[in-house]
């Protein structure tokens, strides 16, 4: 079994940003500290409102000219997770927020954690797909049928296991 720090990370971040308000307070008294957080928390909102953006007219545009998307994909998630940082009150996520929008800085964090990144995804397809083109005039030189219902049976039993629609076997006709 492997051991992970993170449950003990989460765990002490609160009390270690309770300590943080201390100490800042301390330092530069109760209403600067409350202007700085306060004023980070704006800063994180407006860094998650540009940088979401940002982040999909980019990859509309990378997606228009056939490049890959991936490296703009891992920067923007990586402002808006620095977003999600500096919104939320504390000097220790604000720091990590901050760090994290250097480039220099994400550019570390992608080498150092993107091979251990899995990714994974499924497609899928609503609707009636038969796996011809729909779209009459699409393809030059093609010629389309236009039956109606009753023009159109399938051959074979109708209870055959390898019916593509058993759920309507038993509905009666209109």
């Amino acid at each position: 079994m492997r051991f992970s720090f993170l449950p003990i990370v989460i765990l002490m971040m609160p009390i270690l940003e309770i300590a943080g308000f201390i100490v800042v307070g301390k330092a530069i008294g109760l209403w600067l500290t409350l202007a700085l957080v306060l004023f980070t928390s704006f800063l994180g909102l407006l860094i998650l409102r540009l940088g979401g953006i940002g982040m999909v007219r980019n990859l509309q545009d990378a997606g228009r000219t056939g490049a890959q998307p991936a490296d703009e994909l891992v920067n923007g998630a990586m402002r808006v997770v620095a977003g999600i940082l500096l919104f939320i009150p504390g000097f220790i996520t604000d720091i990590l927020g901050l760090l994290l929008l250097s480039p220099a800085i994400r550019r570390f964090m992608w080498k150092a954690f993107g091979p251990r990144v899995v990714v994974g995804g499924s497609f899928r397809q609503s609707g009636n797909y038969s796996g011809y083109q729909t779209s009459p005039g699409a393809r030059s030189g093609s010629k389309v049928v236009d039956l109606d219902e009753e023009e159109f049976h399938r051959d074979g039993p109708k209870d055959s296991p390898w019916s593509s629609r058993p759920d309507d076997r038993d509905l009666p006709k209109p």
